[in-house]
């Protein structure tokens, strides 16, 4: 009976979250009573082995650098910049608003990786607007939610730095791979904006011309002041990292650097306005390294004892083909981003799913990414759709539940959209990683 104890700390992990045990000490206390009853006293030395493992880790210092950098593109005023900088080329265009705040967002995505600080700003800033000038409220609600959460996919992407170490891969060969998926991704939102605004101009008009409009010298001008410095942030950041000039944790303090230096440049920065990040960074941050030990020491009682080798033999009774066991994996996963968000389903599912996918003959690079994806799908689908409820926190009361739900809806097909070309074409991801690799 021992040897299936692994077995049962899944169930036992899942019913203490749905009894409203934070995730953390779910973990925690699941990795503790089954530590116990495998390894007995000697558990002690384990966890703090892997608590020192974990401590010690150069790639996670990443994690409150680039968290630090999307509290303070907050306060540097960069969003109603960007969206003034970008809005004057879409503006004439069908869902021009919509579309502008997609690019918004890319932009924003590819700044900081944060996906709340991103919905929040955007939201904020975009949502008046557009309500003014008669856009659909569910065209509104999936714009904003979608574009917001694309930080996931787009690199540098926080999520990416907690995934590499937990699947022993490289998170520049992780980011390498993301890029073309995720822009595909951006790409067909942009697509599903313009085409249904065409179909349908109610939900998204075109903006008439008006006489204060500027001129083409003028929108240049605007464009390189509001764009061009944070562009060239992105490129300091992904450039380093993508150019291997960089590690991710390097290239993160460059990006928050930056930041700080974006608030000094459009005249932003306030001693109250750093602390004010400095201590949002101390939260989330603390957050995360706080589940990620609870996840660590899960995994490490999971696989210590004999999990892994117990999940093999479990499918392989099934006899599943390489297809099969990763169709299901992902549907695994997918239910699963019902009911948890991304840091639970990666501590749980990663670590245990990586090996079975490599011993299938899989590219564990282009699975991380379908897992990406997968994780990209959770921010929209109820009932915890932590972007919904990054959107409830900021959009007025015209703008309702049922409103975003059904908006969430055609963003979720692009995302299943994304997922299959992905899984056709590998190609997307493998490409960039092996063209680095022969450059390195």
């Amino acid at each position: 009976m021992s040897d299936y104890l692994p077995f049962f700390m899944l169930p036992l992990a899942f019913t203490l979250m749905f009894l409203g045990v934070q995730v953390a000490f779910a973990m925690m206390l699941t990795a503790a009573a089954f530590g116990l009853a495998i390894f007995g006293p000697n558990v002690i030395h384990q966890f703090v082995e892997k608590i020192d493992d974990l401590s010690s880790n150069f790639v996670f210092a990443a994690v409150p650098l680039f968290v630090f950098m999307g509290a303070m593109l907050e306060k540097s005023g960069i969003a109603d910049r960007l969206f003034e900088a970008i809005h004057i080329w879409t503006r004439r265009l069908p869902g021009g608003l919509a579309i502008a705040t997609v690019l918004m967002c890319i932009v924003f995505a590819a700044s900081s990786g944060v996906i709340g600080a991103t919905e929040s700003v955007v939201g904020l800033l975009t949502i008046p607007i557009m309500l003014r000038y008669g856009y659909n409220k569910s065209l509104i609600s999936g714009t904003i939610c979608a574009g917001g959460s694309l930080g996931t996919i787009i690199p540098p992407s926080v999520v990416v730095v907690v995934m590499g170490p937990l699947a022993n891969l490289s998170v520049g060969d992780l980011m390498y791979g993301m890029v073309l998926p995720g822009f595909l991704m951006a790409g067909l939102y942009l697509a599903y904006i313009f085409v249904l605004c065409i179909v349908k101009p109610e939900m998204g008009r075109r903006i008439p011309p008006e006489p204060g409009d500027p001129t083409f010298m003028q929108k240049l001008a605007i464009t390189t002041r509001n764009l061009v410095p944070p562009l060239g942030m992105i490129v300091a950041v992904l450039g380093s990292i993508l150019l291997g000039l960089a590690s991710p944790t390097e290239a993160a303090a460059i990006g928050a650097l930056c930041s700080v230096g974006l608030t000094v440049l459009y005249g932003r920065f306030t001693w109250p306005g750093l602390y004010e990040s400095l201590l949002k960074t101390l939260r989330v941050t603390a957050m995360i390294m706080f589940v990620l030990l609870g996840g660590t020491l899960f995994t490490g009682v999971f696989i210590g004892g004999g999990g892994i080798n117990l999940a093999s033999s479990m499918i392989t009774h099934l006899d599943l083909s390489p297809w099969a066991l990763l169709g299901m994996m992902l549907f695994i996963l997918f239910i699963a981003g019902f009911f948890l968000d991304w840091i639970s389903i990666v501590l749980i599912f990663l670590p245990i799913f990586t090996p079975l996918v490599t011993a299938a003959g899989f590219d564990p690079v282009w699975f991380c990414i379908l897992f990406l994806i997968m994780i990209q799908t959770s921010y929209l689908t109820p009932p915890m759709a932590p972007a919904i409820f990054y959107l409830r926190a900021v959009a007025p009361p015209e703008i309702t539940m049922r409103h975003m739900y059904w908006g969430m809806i055609p963003f979720i097909a692009l995302q299943v959209i994304t997922l299959a070309c992905t899984l056709m074409w590998p190609q997307l991801v493998t490409w960039l990683p092996s063209v680095a690799m022969q450059m390195r």
